[in-house]
């Protein structure tokens, strides 16, 4: 079913409106406003308000704007009916405080500007900007110069025209919109995927592949990069046509920095390009597409597919968007330190079973084997236990058209190790990098490349690293949180399958307060 046959007419004409300089706070819509959907099986996770705004060129200053407010709301999505610019000038979509801003010089739908952000198209005319986390807009026009033309521009038809936006509900909303489609089995074990980022650093590097998914402005799913190349899956209930994948958005990096912290990033967003292949809830209910922009994620690194049967017991885990949330791991069936999760059915249909915690929000997740870290089933059903199609017969429909080699073939010799044992000083606010130079390698780095850590440092809660690598990507190993212990002696995981293995690499280590200070004593690469 496509997004074009969901959407229903708009039920006011649109009209422009005299431009506004300054803030302008959202209107409720009537109640009668008819609403697009989204299949049934997808999380509702917002609604589309109709608004009328118009930023017009004056023959006086160099920027005009528009606030979009939904007090409450977890996002804000703009929706254009047109936008023609002047050569030189963009529109700005952000939130107010500018950490997350969207960039664009003109219509996407008709000339490609290049470092232009991602955009999305619903079947109607115009596109929506990549949405802005939080319950605010602000559209900003900015003139590269003065337009004492204005008057002649506006006849022309240059401006910006908004007819409507999508705003996110809050978790109470959320709840109340999707009733029983918990799948909790017993109590909730989900905590954020940051809380195992030192004691299961390979599960928490694993959960970096993993993004949210918002189609349409209004559902939310769970998607992942699977592979060496520009591919991701999701549930095919998820993403029925071309051009649910057109109004879809991925969220990658949208998790706590902190345990049990509300503090999420807005991460990088990405639109789709390409449905590859797909089969239906009725079937294999999976979907494999392509991204736009595609650089921009590889440093989340990817996940590869198990390809085999699971085995009754055999311990397993999910990330995932559950509730709509920043990503959590789904690790204990009851309670943290408890029963890890692990196979309860090993094959009923095409599907096999488990009691790992999921909710709504879950659908498109990867069901990952505890000894390979590799994924053997893409989540798609509640029910306790939950279930999962098993990988096997997806990959029997998709492997020509992935690149599921792990690095674990012929690659870089195994086994060699690299050492840098100079001692570098962390000084509060500033960054310090150590190299390493690997050589006598041949091809690409593995996809599980072990990053050795000894740092000593009080207050380790300060310290954000980063893997390096010969290209300058930069793989985050571990953020900044409110952990007060001391030192930091880890080994972290890293899928560099994307790096050149000879070159320099490096570990940037960056003191993000004042107060506490420390030396790195050492680290290691292990190939």
């Amino acid at each position: 079913m496509s997004i074009r046959s969901l959407l229903l007419p708009m039920a006011a004409a649109l009209a422009l409106a005299t431009p506004v300089p300054a803030a302008v706070p959202a209107q409720a819509e009537p109640a009668q406003t008819p609403q697009p959907t989204v299949n049934e099986h997808v999380t509702k996770a917002g609604e589309l308000k109709s608004r009328s705004e118009s930023l017009r060129y004056a023959p006086t200053g160099r920027s005009w704007q528009v606030v979009l407010t939904e007090p409450g709301s977890s996002y804000v999505k703009v929706h254009f009916a047109s936008l023609k610019l002047a050569p030189g000038d963009r529109v700005t979509v952000a939130d107010p405080s500018g950490r997350e801003v969207h960039t664009y010089h003109g219509n996407p739908t008709t000339t490609a500007f290049p470092g232009d952000s991602a955009h999305t198209v619903h079947g109607r005319t115009g596109f929506a900007a990549m949405s802005v986390d939080g319950d605010t807009a602000v559209v900003t026009l900015h003139a590269a110069k003065e337009r004492p033309n204005a008057a002649v521009l506006t006849r022309q038809g240059f401006g910006v025209r908004i007819d409507s936006y999508y705003r996110g509900f809050n978790q109470a909303e959320t709840a109340a919109a999707n009733p029983g489609t918990l799948s909790v089995c017993g109590t909730d074990a989900r905590k954020d995927v940051v809380c195992y980022q030192t004691n299961h650093p390979t599960e928490y590097a694993r959960s970096g592949a993993v993004a949210r998914q918002l189609l349409n402005g209004l559902g939310h799913c769970t998607a992942w990069r699977v592979g060496n190349t520009n591919r991701m899956l999701t549930n095919f209930h998820c993403m029925e046509s071309a051009a649910d994948l057109r109004a879809s958005e991925f969220q990658f990096d949208y998790q706590c920095s902190t345990c049990g912290g509300n503090n999420p990033k807005p991460g990088t967003k990405v639109s789709g390009l390409e449905l590859i292949k797909s089969s239906p809830l009725s079937a294999l209910d999976y979907a494999l597409f392509s991204v736009n922009n595609f650089d921009s994620i590889k440093s989340f690194g990817t996940l590869y597919l198990d390809v085999r049967e699971p085995k009754a017991g055999e311990r397993i885990y999910i990330p995932g968007h559950g509730d709509t949330k920043p990503k959590r791991l789904s690790l204990y069936e009851e309670s943290d330190g408890g029963a890890y999760c692990k196979i309860d059915v090993v094959a009923s249909g095409v599907n096999t079973g488990y009691k790992c915690d999921s909710s709504g929000g879950n659908s498109g997740s990867p069901v990952l084997a505890g000894s390979s870290h590799k994924v053997i089933a893409l989540h798609h059903l509640g029910g306790c236990p939950n279930w999962g199609t098993r990988i096997s017969l997806v990959n029997n429909e998709i492997a020509s058209l992935i690149d599921n080699n792990d690095g674990g073939g012929p690659g870089p010799g195994p086994g060699k190790r690299f050492d840098n044992a100079a001692d570098f000083a962390i000084k509060d606010l500033a960054t310090v990098e150590s190299p390493i130079t690997a050589s006598g390698l041949t091809g690409n780095a593995p996809s599980a490349l072990k990053v050795e850590v000894s740092i000593k440092h009080t207050y380790r809660g300060d310290v954000r690293l980063h893997l390096v690598g010969p290209d300058g990507t930069a793989y985050l190993l571990k953020d900044t949180s409110n952990d007060s212990a001391d030192d930091i002696v880890a080994t972290y995981p890293v899928n560099a399958t994307a790096q050149v293995a000879n070159g320099v690499w490096k570990l940037r280590v960056y003191d993000a307060y004042q107060g506490d200070t420390g030396t790195l004593d050492s680290w290691a690469l292990q190939f």
